[in-house]
């Protein structure tokens, strides 16, 4: 069971919280003040740290620094009686795992310190798997969140297998690195990993792409071509958006995949093919199934393992080191020496809801990189469209380009809520096609509300 310490200046409170935490068989040491509780963390490991923000003698968010200096692992959980946005902001940025508000309910404390032991054993299940992987494997996922450790946990777990995995989460979750993931922990690492944009191929074209064709199958096949299917022999095929694969071509994947062999267009003889099939997709497959959209015996095969993405909405502990992340890699690719956001910035990029997840995220902080003419971001480097949204009583004018795409957001929202969400109604009345209009929507960060 973990070791659990109170830093609290209340004695009453102190008391309350440890005979709640002993009676659940937890370990439990107390401390009065601040550097009494660092004093206590130098001597003994605590696995969870309960730090008041407001000490006698020093501030909770200096022990916690103090802490962190000391040993990484533990998990903070703040407690304060004052619901100071700024406080808390700078405790969760100085590396707090939570915070609660007095009057602590005690039910929310017990999820938190639960929440705070899972999270603490993925990361130890994390750095032993680091020891016997390279450590760059896991470059480019940024997993501090409790539901990111989760999902890297199961994409390393199921590495090993051969089984299909699907993977699910809004545009922008990150679907290709976890599935990147998969194929380098997979004993196909050092065979080819395909990867394939379904949406973004043109409907006419993906059947020649996956399948690939002969000389003079069709006009203009004026030489043979290997398929993406074919090509991912010996290695990992990713088919990202598999919900936009049309009927037609479901077939033949679902052949393929129990056949294990192709046969090209043009061709008279099947090739064997070896590769390891996993699949991502921003949409609903269970309801297009029940559509008559997808197929239900390709469904079943794909999703033999299920692994969902959250959206950065669900786990916005991951939002400081995503900043981080990306400031370091822009400001290296861009010569310049950034150290950070100013706090008006950090705080509003803290509390924006990221509609186009960690991809919208990046862009964000790419975008203030090459902006910056400081050693600090600060919110004129910011989207104005962000600003406003945050703070819409700013008068800005937005640009030509953002008045445009407001405007396009607007007329595709009402065709939506006049068609109570039916993406194929709206698509007729607006004169575009399903495929258009689903690309619009993942573009302009459209979320859907039928309320």
């Amino acid at each position: 069971m973990s070791k659990i310490l109170i830093i609290e200046d209340e004695g009453s409170q102190r008391m309350l919280l440890r005979e709640f935490l002993e009676e659940r068989g937890y370990t439990v040491d107390e401390a009065e003040t601040g550097e009494e509780g660092i004093k206590k963390v130098k001597k003994m490991a605590f696995d969870v740290v309960l730090i008041d923000i407001r000490l006698p003698d020093i501030s909770g968010i200096e022990v916690l620094k103090e802490i962190r200096k000391i040993n990484l692992e533990i998990k903070a959980i703040m407690i304060t009686a004052f619901q100071d946005v700024k406080l808390v902001v700078e405790s969760l940025k100085n590396g707090a795992f939570n915070y609660l508000v007095k009057p602590i309910n005690l039910e929310e404390l017990l999820i938190n310190i639960r929440k705070a032991q899972e999270n603490l054993r993925l990361e130890r299940e994390v750095k032993v798997l680091r020891t016997i992987v390279r450590p760059e494997r896991l470059k480019g996922i940024v997993a501090e969140s409790y539901a990111m450790k989760q999902v890297v946990d199961i994409a390393i777990r199921v590495a090993g297998s051969s089984s299909t995995v699907l993977i699910t989460g809004e545009s922008g979750t990150g679907k290709e690195l976890i599935a990147r993931l998969i194929h380098e922990k997979s004993q196909r690492k050092n065979g080819p990993f395909v990867a394939v944009n379904l949406a973004a191929i043109p409907e006419s074209l993906i059947e020649s792409e996956l399948f690939g064709y002969e000389k003079g199958a069709f006009t203009g096949a004026d030489r043979e071509k290997p398929g993406l299917i074919e090509r991912a022999h010996g290695g990992t095929l990713f088919l990202d958006e598999i919900g936009e694969l049309p009927l037609p071509l479901q077939v033949k994947l679902l052949r393929v995949i129990e056949e294990k062999e192709i046969q090209r267009l043009g061709g008279l003889k099947p090739k064997k093919v070896d590769f390891r099939l996993l699949t991502a997709t921003n949409r609903d497959l269970e309801e297009m199934v029940k559509a008559g959209t997808f197929r239900d015996d390709l469904f079943y095969r794909i999703n033999v393992i299920h692994i969902h993405i959250p959206s950065l909405r669900e786990r916005k502990e991951d939002i400081p080191y995503l900043l981080e992340h990306f400031l370091k890699i822009y400001s290296a690719r861009e010569a310049k020496k950034i150290k950070g956001f100013t706090r008006e910035a950090y705080e509003l990029l803290l509390r924006y809801h990221y509609p186009g997840n960690v991809r919208e995220l990046e862009n964000i902080v790419e975008r203030a990189v090459v902006l910056s003419q400081g050693e600090y971001i600060t919110t004129e480097e910011l989207p104005l469209s962000l600003r406003k949204e945050i703070f819409p009583q700013e008068q800005e004018f937005l640009s030509l380009d953002e008045r445009i795409e407001a405007i396009e957001r607007s007329i595709i929202l009402e065709a939506l809520k006049r068609n109570n969400w039916v993406k194929t109604r709206a698509a007729r009345e607006l004169g575009i096609s399903e495929r258009v209009l689903r690309y619009r929507i993942r573009k302009l960060g459209i979320q859907e509300n039928k309320k």
